[in-house]
């Protein structure tokens, strides 16, 4: 539906056309003239459990709000318009609504407010969430919180930009009207984000149906000027119905006010539901496995050498944005479970109402898809940290998945300096998510707890599945989504709070990926399979070599971490009404004309080569490459990755050797602080034990065993145990100070 496309708006502007509305900046002087303000009372919040659960996490982001700046100012550039694209880029990058920039007077401060010795004030707006539909649980539990919501994810974003400023080693300080020091209207007028109106501050799209928050800093940077009234109230023409410039057009905007709210913006309704996934699953074969044993995990016990482990304290956080969400994600750790109220509410005891309402809440909160599944005792894992056993002790699992988000991947590699901070963005939004959510629920007396990344005690991947988010793919132990593809991180909430679970989904993906090789031929690692699906502990799936793959990501030196496969997928794409009308049409035959798929899959790939999808847009690269080590910003020492396609690459599937570390060759679960080192030899060997699917369906029918390498490795005997510390190279346990 989108008549003008936004592949070369640049990404500092923002979903919404500010910058075809006329300026005036003689509205500088009279805002400047105005009197200093006073600091008006903190209005009160809402007295109930969703507020009150709000009001503990703001507090929580409160307390990061003003961080010491770095020891060393970082290699900046000296044009302040490419230092206003970065921050702008920033807040925009965590859905910050509108952005502007202002200079800072002594008449911004409240009276009797120390101004900071800061020069510029960065000014962040975020529209109110929909109100759920009147009647329905969901709205008796957020009616009178909408405005606090929106303020809190407003805080959240200022926070953010400040801690980014502040690793650069620079001053900043995040402000809002409860905790703030500068006068939030007259910094809104003057940056260019709304006009005044008798008594109020009038956004020319938004009207009063918004909030901010600012940063303060003595970052120097470009500014905006104030808008011109009268070409601010007239804003809302055919340009923003129909998104000329390439901004989100209005109409985009009222298809998705039009669903009800306990659906998201994406039509997962059309998808068709199926009783089973559409990959094989033994469930009583699949293994418990530890925690110990993932590949991310394995490098801080030293399996994986010396400059693995002291990679992985800064992998995925050496960038000055990444890290500063890093902090937020560890200040939410403590709080992802607590004590329950000791009764039950009287108004949850309908599963079907309890669902519709836990999912609105979650778009509410920011999730981009949502589903519910029963939690099946091996998505479990069987030890987490230190050894600890886990106990199966919630039935239902909320899935919901954050979008890393389209543009700012057009304008990376995968593998550049901005991978780290798309994961980290993800991870802290869906932390928040969730830790607020089973902070509400507890509260009304069922049991629930946040599982973030940073603290997780079940895989994800098997419930993303079951909770009808998504099909396994080629990327191996990843799963795509019809609608975002693989372009997410998940974050679940396990509960006990009656729900109706939702179905898997079969949009054809199986097929899809059979016929693509897009992300095995990208993979700068050769980690994903060219060959044919197997079947590894359970599960049937095109295996991932998840030794290479880690080392890769712990390692790379000219970026963070990596995401090439997100990056290259062809179903990386936009298909609401905000992107092209040819994705949409694409989008929609592959989920509805499955019979045409044969004909389809191969003109689809090869039209996703020959389009350049996978390649960087310049117009999309906002941040700034910088590297942060021993404290400090440095400029990347090794140089920076700028990879687009390579279209001539292949590997022959017999010759690619993946490894296999099966169940029985996985760490001892209490082998804490023990280097295990992977025998690769071995692994690769194992291939000759894996069975195929239709091996797998014929042993399991004529009632063969269990295989034996389904077996985990067991316990060490306590004699053996260490209890040598590993926190110093976990990132979640030291504060995310990469070194």
């Amino acid at each position: 539906m989108i008549l003008f496309s936004n592949k070369s708006r640049p990404y500092h502007l923002g979903p919404f056309p500010l910058e075809r509305i006329r300026r005036d900046p003689r509205i500088l002087a009279v805002e400047a003239a105005k009197p200093r303000e006073s600091r008006q009372p903190a209005e009160q919040d809402a007295d109930d459990s969703f507020a009150t659960a709000i009001a503990k996490y703001q507090q929580i982001f409160h307390a990061l709000r003003d961080d010491n700046p770095a020891a060393a100012v970082a290699p900046v550039p000296d044009d302040l318009a490419r230092r206003m694209i970065d921050i702008k880029g920033s807040a925009y990058f965590l859905n910050a609504s509108q952005v502007g920039i202002c200079g800072l007077g002594e008449a911004c401060w409240y009276t009797g407010s120390d101004s900071l010795q800061h020069s510029h004030a960065i000014v962040i707006a975020v529209e109110l969430g929909r109100m759920p539909e009147e009647g329905s649980l969901a709205h008796s539990w957020v009616r009178d919180s909408i405005r606090q919501t929106a303020e809190f994810r407003a805080y959240e974003i200022a926070i953010s930009v400040a801690n980014h400023i502040q690793n650069m080693g620079f001053s900043a300080v995040a402000h809002d009207r409860q905790h703030g020091d500068v006068d939030l209207d007259r910094l809104t007028v003057m940056a260019g984000l709304g006009v005044r109106s008798a008594d109020k501050v009038i956004n020319p799209y938004l009207g009063d149906r918004y909030v901010v928050c600012a940063v303060t800093t003595d970052y120097a940077l470009a500014t905006d000027l104030p808008l011109d009234p009268p070409a601010a109230r007239k804003a809302k023409g055919a340009a923003w119905w129909l998104g000329i410039g390439g901004a989100t057009p209005a109409l985009e905007r009222w298809r998705q006010n039009s669903r009800p709210t306990h659906m998201s913006k994406f039509a997962m309704e059309t998808v068709d539901r199926v009783d089973r996934p559409t990959t094989l699953i033994i469930d009583e074969e699949v293994p418990r496995i530890p925690k110990r044993a993932s590949f991310f995990e394995r490098p801080v016990h030293g399996d994986l050498g010396k400059k693995t482990q002291h990679e992985r304290t800064r992998f995925a956080f050496k960038h000055p944005l990444a890290t500063a969400m890093v902090k937020q994600i560890m200040a939410m750790v403590p709080h992802q479970d607590g004590p329950v109220a000791n009764s039950e509410s009287g108004r949850c005891g309908d599963a079907d109402e309890n669902t519709r309402a836990l999912k609105s809440l979650s778009y509410l909160l920011g999730a981009e898809l949502t589903g519910v599944c029963e939690m099946p005792d091996y998505a479990w894992y069987s030890h987490v940290d230190n050894g600890k056993p886990v106990d199966c002790h919630h039935k239902y699992a909320v899935v919901m998945l954050i979008d890393q988000e389209y543009d700012t991947m057009e304008g990376a590699s995968g593998d550049d300096f901005i991978s780290g901070a798309q994961s980290m963005r993800a991870y802290m939004r869906g932390a928040l998510i969730a830790g607020v959510m089973g902070e509400h629920l507890r509260s009304l007396g069922f049991s629930s707890r946040a599982q973030t990344n940073a603290d997780s005690e079940v895989l994800q991947l098997p419930l993303i599945l079951l909770a009808g988010l998504g099909e396994l793919s080629r990327i191996g132990e990843l799963v795509l989504n019809p609608f975002v593809g693989p372009r997410f991180k998940s974050v679940v909430l396990t509960t006990d709070i009656p729900l109706v679970p939702d179905k898997p989904i079969d949009f054809g993906l199986q097929q899809f990926c059979s016929g693509c090789l897009k992300c095995a031929r990208e993979c700068p690692c050769d980690a994903i399979s060219w060959g044919d699906k197997v079947m590894f502990n359970g599960y049937e799936m095109w295996k991932l070599d998840a030794e290479r793959c880690a080392r890769y990501r712990l390692t790379n030196q000219r970026g963070l971490a990596c995401g090439r496969c997100m990056k290259t997928c062809p179903l990386n794409k936009v298909v609401t009404w905000d992107g092209p009308i040819a994705t949409q049409v694409a989008s929609w035959l592959g989920i509805n004309a499955r019979w045409l798929k044969p004909v389809l899959i191969p003109i689809a790939v090869k039209l996703d080569d020959w389009l350049g999808h996978g390649i960087r847009n310049p117009a999309k690269k906002w941040w700034l490459d910088l590297e942060i080590v021993d404290g400090v910003c440095v400029k990347p020492r090794k140089g920076v990755n700028q990879r687009d396609l390579d279209l001539k690459r292949n590997i022959d599937p017999a010759t690619q050797k993946i490894a296999y570390y099966n169940a029985n060759a996985m760490p001892p679960p209490n082998s804490h602080g023990i280097p295990v080192i992977p025998n690769r030899k071995e692994a690769i060997a194992a291939a000759a034990l894996l069975e195929t699917p239709d091996e797998a369906r014929a042993r399991v029918a004529a009632g063969g065993p269990t295989p034996a390498h389904y077996i985990p490795t067991p316990p060490l005997e306590e004699s053996e145990v260490s209890d040598r510390s590993t926190e110093q190279f976990n990132p979640y346990k030291t504060g995310g100070a990469p070194k």
